[in-house]
């Protein structure tokens, strides 16, 4: 791993700004989570609170351990702020686990414009290059046929036998089992020798 302070601390796109968070980002991340479409492949929506806290103990402390995470995303036409995208350790019990998941979430008017492979794509150069990790994997219900075809997008490959029924997703619910892709740092290196 490589010194948390020498880090970048925000990551540039064609269209996008990968960022850390201002206080200012809390309430569209609010109106994020409590949309019923955005948070279809999660067990339930979130409240206010529950947002903030969401940022508060896993977003804001993540940055403050790793000195990287979920960067708060920004459109620069607009400097609009529409998601996160980034990365985030999970260790949560599972045979994969600990492990880093490149991840997304953007507010519904801001699909379908290819910003989630954008940026998903620079924060895997950051973890690769940046942070010098071996892997990273992502992660989502087997029903979300969206994001498992950004992970395609993004070179990462599935085993089947690595599919597992999520511990944080209550038995029974539709959305416990979960696909896992991963993507090595020499499979991705092989794709973007530059």
């Amino acid at each position: 791993m490589h010194e948390t302070n020498r880090l970048p601390q925000s990551i540039a796109t064609d269209r996008l700004l990968l960022r850390r968070w201002t206080t200012a980002d809390l309430a569209p991340f609010a109106a994020l989570n409590a949309d019923p479409t955005v948070m279809e492949f999660f067990p339930s929506t979130m409240s206010s609170a529950e947002s903030d806290a969401f940022w508060f103990d896993r977003i804001s402390k993540h940055f403050d351990e790793h000195g990287y995470g979920l960067w708060a995303a920004e459109r620069t036409d607009s400097q609009e702020f529409i998601g996160f995208v980034g990365l985030m350790w999970q260790t949560f019990d599972a045979e994969f686990t600990p492990a880093l998941e490149v991840g997304w979430r953007l507010a519904r008017g801001h699909w379908g414009q290819g910003f989630a492979t954008e940026a998903a794509t620079a924060a895997l150069a950051f973890g690769f290059r940046d942070a010098g990790v071996d892997e990273i994997v992502s992660m989502t219900s087997v029903l979300n046929v969206r994001s498992i075809a950004v992970m395609k997008r993004l070179g990462m490959r599935r085993e089947p036998d690595d599919d597992f029924d999520h511990p944080r997703v209550p038995v029974g619910h539709r959305l416990r089992r979960h696909v896992l892709y991963r993507l090595s740092r020499d499979q991705w290196m092989a794709e973007n020798d530059d």
